[in-house]
């Protein structure tokens, strides 16, 4: 990265004239991104090609071809390629909207969203928008989802891309369904396209679609996991590719996409609003993989399971706009950094997202930034075990969503969300909210549990709501006699093992996000092939002896047991009269159950369980975190004794070797001292 691009990223999301860039940063990133986007001579307005199978819309920079009227991105061309989508695919498998669905207790249906009528609502020269709708009627039940869709693509004159974004609705008097995930997909060239990037540290050159069969590749413990045996690039030979290792939690998947080498061309895909995404900014999607594809994910299930899934009841009334988001297209001159586009991307994407709302979509179920309201306050903690004092809340991350429960925002799907993330001073503004009536929802790193604001909040048109100090006070009964991790949500502070070295992706390689490696969990039984995990509070250390992940034992071809695992601990003195609290934070859950017993570990009867619980799927997918979950257990002072002590967690579960536990953080409490 340049010295002068890596300036501007730093300093263009708060650029208020600091000693670094003298306030210049958003002009110099501007004036970078017009310099890379278009040729100054290419100033033609819009053009709109209306023909009798397709529509064509051009700037000049680029041509994008749909299908009319099914509204099918069918050809993209752009600096001298005559087409980056691959054109060996049939037309209706190279860049369409999709999605998976079901009728209430029915199979599910997957569907590539195709139009039955075209108009045109925009046509001018600065700004074309075009239209491709299927509307329901009761003639269509069981074949197609009971909504009205209309797809909308839009190009702006002298912009190096395209935008699209589409509007759901479903009215009262049609039947239910359930919506398991929709969708933008675009299929690249394999013969042009062949570096991903993701995020600065995931990017590499990929295996070709056709090393995951005709024994180039053999699939491992599920289908989207292949190892490479043979394939077409050698450099790759035994590595793993899994699609799953290149999720993203919503947070930071604002841009990514491929790099064609010659000519020097990327394609990027930007999202520059979670808004419209389901289950806030921690929840993982897909984004790009072997393909080449490159997706747009708006609702899925992915790590969460069918808590996810929304249903619609018969008699539901529902709308909503998904998008818009870009297609990015960049090019270089013969002898530049191709890799430098991936920079280019970043710059553009904070453009559009400073730019949100846009101003230019032309359906009124968008509302504009005037339209929208603003939430503005300080978050504080306050526990007395840490502090006689509130505790300014610094990082944590603030959001409004539709009313529910303390933590719900993590599965709500049907509506839109809006978070930030407060100051060093635990200062919050939350910006350019939709109108309707939202919860304030927060969580805090290093303090378990969720924040709710009691109050609904009601956003109109222009306002600017200021709530002052909000104080969350976090689970606590008593003082802290021992924890374990770093309550953050996630798993990736405990021991996350080397993988087999038959099943490697050297992008992971003795990196941070080293839980991505495929078949982690396999590693458990090499580790513990016959005793379970045993920590000593005050000798072990949870970087190096807490697994990541509390999964079954392999004892045969397909045959797994349950595991049990130990904390053993001294206490100097027991309070028999009084209630010990046992925090359980877990990042994770697929099918599990936890019982937490005290003494003995075969005791008939558990302390304490969860009863089955999660559907995440994390440990197969590389997640490192699913859906939270915190549970508190009392334990009475009479189980323990003066000395050393024994707490069992133990998961019984053993049907698939991807059922268990992540663990985010685990803390015993002493009885309740006076204030």
């Amino acid at each position: 990265m340049t010295s002068k691009v890596r300036r501007i990223i730093d300093c263009f999301s708060d650029c208020s004239g600091c000693k670094t860039c003298k306030g210049n940063a958003r002009q110099d990133m501007l004036n970078m991104n017009q310099d890379t986007n278009c040729d100054p001579m290419l100033t033609q307005g819009v053009r709109l090609h209306i023909q009798d199978r397709y529509v064509v819309m051009d700037n000049g920079i680029i041509q994008v071809s749909l299908s009319k009227p099914g509204g099918i991105v069918t050809g993209i061309w752009y600096n001298g390629i005559d087409n980056l989508l691959e054109v060996r695919n049939k037309e209706t498998n190279r860049g369409y909207w999709d999605l998976h669905w079901n009728e209430i207790g029915g199979k599910g249906i997957f569907d590539v969203i195709q139009g039955t009528s075209f108009r045109v609502i925009v046509k001018k020269e600065e700004q074309v928008e075009i239209s491709f709708t299927r509307t329901w009627n009761h003639s269509l039940e069981g074949k197609y989802i009971p909504l009205n869709i209309d797809k909308r693509f839009i190009m702006l004159r002298g912009s190096s891309g395209f935008y699209s974004y589409a509007i759901y609705e479903h009215f009262r008097e049609w039947p239910g369904f359930e919506l398991g995930e929709t969708r933008i997909t675009f299929k690249l060239r394999k013969d042009k396209f062949q570096y991903m990037a993701v995020a600065d540290n995931r990017q590499r050159y990929m295996p070709f679609p056709d090393d995951q069969s005709n024994g180039r590749g053999v699939p491992l413990a599920y289908p989207e996991a292949v190892l490479l045996v043979n394939p077409l690039d050698q450099r790759l030979t035994g590595e793993v590719d899994d699609k799953y290792q290149y999720s993203c939690e919503n947070k930071d998947l604002r841009v990514h996409g491929w790099i064609c080498f010659d000519p020097p061309v990327g394609f990027w895909q930007i999202t520059p609003s979670d808004e419209f995404r389901s289950g806030g900014p921690l929840k993982q999607n897909l984004s790009s993989h072997v393909g080449p594809t490159t997706l747009a994910m708006f609702l899925s299930s992915h790590y969460a399971g069918k808590y996810m899934v929304p249903q619609f009841e018969a008699g539901e009334p529902w709308k909503k706009v998904f998008g818009p988001i870009f297609m990015y297209f960049n090019s270089a001159a013969y002898g530049n950094d191709p890799l430098l586009l991936w920079e280019d991307a970043k710059i553009k994407m904070m453009v559009e997202v400073q730019s949100w709302p846009y101003s230019f979509p032309a359906s009124e179920d968008f509302p504009k930034s005037e339209q929208r309201g603003n939430a503005n306050g300080r978050i504080l903690i306050q526990d007395r075990y840490i502090s006689n004092y509130c505790v300014i809340a610094s990082g944590a991350y603030v959001g409004l969503a539709p009313p529910g429960d303390a933590g719900s925002w993590q599965m709500e799907s049907k509506n839109y969300q809006f978070w930030t993330q407060a100051n060093e001073d635990g200062f919050f503004s939350i910006r350019n909210i939709r109108p309707g009536d939202y919860n304030l929802y927060a969580w805090v790193p290093g303090f378990i549990g969720d924040y709710r604001h009691e109050a609904v909040i009601t956003i109109i048109s222009g306002c600017n709501i200021e709530m002052g100090d909000v104080i969350y006070e976090p689970p606590r009964d008593g003082p802290t006699l021992w924890e374990i991790g770093i309550p953050d949500r996630s798993a990736a502070e405990f021991y996350i093992p080397d993988p087999d070295p038959k099943y490697i992706n050297r992008l992971f390689v003795n990196r941070p996000d080293r839980f991505r490696q495929y078949g982690l969990w396999e590693r458990y039984t090499e580790l513990y092939p016959e005793g379970d995990l045993v920590y000593k509070i005050g000798v072990s250390d949870y970087r190096k002896d807490w697994f990541f992940a509390q999964v079954v034992r392999k004892i045969g071809d397909n045959a797994y047991q349950g595991t049990t695992w130990q904390i053993k601990f001294e206490l100097d003195n027991v309070d028999r009269n009084g209630i010990y609290k046992l925090r359980v934070a877990l990042a994770s859950a697929t099918l599990a159950e936890l019982q937490v017993r005290v003494k003995d570990p075969n005791s008939n009867r558990p302390l304490f369980t969860t009863g089955l619980i999660g559907r995440d799927n994390a440990i197969a997918r590389h997640g490192i975190h699913g859906i939270y979950k915190l549970y508190n257990v009392d334990i009475p002072g009479t189980r323990f004794v003066k000395g050393e002590n024994t707490i069992f967690f133990k998961q019984p579960r053993c049907n698939s070797p991807f059922q268990g536990f992540m663990y985010d953080y685990i803390r015993l409490e002493g009885p309740s001292t006076p204030c």
